[in-house]
């Protein structure tokens, strides 16, 4: 449900963050995915569910994107510390975790981030770029995506519990745009967009963006690493917005050739 790979912090004191390390939370990490499997059952029977997962084994689609999914969040970190340093003086705190012990949990992760990709990147985008283009649906994807995370912002014991929520919309619909762009608005790989949530989850630490709980979620208090970050994915975002506006059927970006067994 959240965006990492060990979920939330839900060992913490008091009934929700509780609930929130037992089924509660885990219905939040595959609900997307059940609910896909099954409006894809009933509107075109198995054959387009085996389709859809299918999607998942999907692996042929480039070595440079997979290097652009495990890359890009790590980059923009970096980018952020360089800015960071500018701007203050100061170089930010960094993670202590070791390069190869990132990309190796990256890697045995992404198996989990199949719960919410098969709802988001293999359900619900295709169909809204069908009728927006895949710029417009990766915005809306991104604004629900965060959306369904929100009760988070309100768990003794998240991580994002009493931070700002807009910002986090903010970070997290400028990922969608690159998640969108791995995939395409139709047939692409989601074993992409699996690894590249997962790489979300397990390198955005390399510079803490750092709590500051605001009282309100709904404020735009942060710290300046957030900032930073938020601003950074942005500048990407609006090159790949660009790039694909308009697209309806995302031949111009990564993972969207229909897989052989979908075509």
């Amino acid at each position: 449900m959240v965006l990492r790979a060990s979920g939330p912090n839900a060992s913490s004191s008091g009934p929700l963050g509780s609930a929130l390390g037992g089924p509660v939370f885990l219905l939040g990490v595959f609900a997307p995915g059940l609910v896909a499997v099954m409006l894809t059952g009933r509107e075109g029977g198995r054959h387009s569910v085996g389709t859809l997962l299918g999607r998942m084994t999907y692996w042929n689609v480039g070595l440079r994107f997979y290097a652009f999914a495990l890359l890009l969040m790590a980059l923009t970190k970096l980018a952020v510390a360089v800015l960071h340093h500018l701007l203050t003086g100061n170089w930010p705190p960094f993670g202590e975790t070791r390069p190869v012990v990132l990309v190796v949990v990256t890697v045995l992760s992404t198996i989990g981030q199949a719960g919410e990709e098969l709802g988001w990147r293999g359900y619900l985008l295709p169909r809204l770029a069908e009728r927006t283009g895949l710029a417009a649906a990766s915005l809306i994807v991104g604004a629900i995506w965060a959306t369904w995370h929100l009760p988070l912002f309100f768990a003794p014991g998240a991580d994002t519990n009493g931070q700002s929520f807009p910002l986090y919309t903010a970070q997290v619909t400028a990922y969608s745009i690159a998640l969108a762009c791995c995939t395409g608005a139709r047939g692409g790989s989601l074993l992409l967009t699996m690894f590249m949530h997962a790489a979300f989850n397990n390198t955005k630490d390399i510079v803490p963006s750092g709590g500051v709980p605001a009282g309100s979620v709904f404020t735009l208090h942060a710290t300046l690493v957030l900032r930073l970050t938020v601003l950074v994915l942005w500048v990407v975002g609006v090159f790949l917005l660009v790039r694909m506006r308009g697209a309806l059927h995302g031949s111009a970006v990564a993972g969207s050739r229909v897989p052989p067994a979908a075509a």
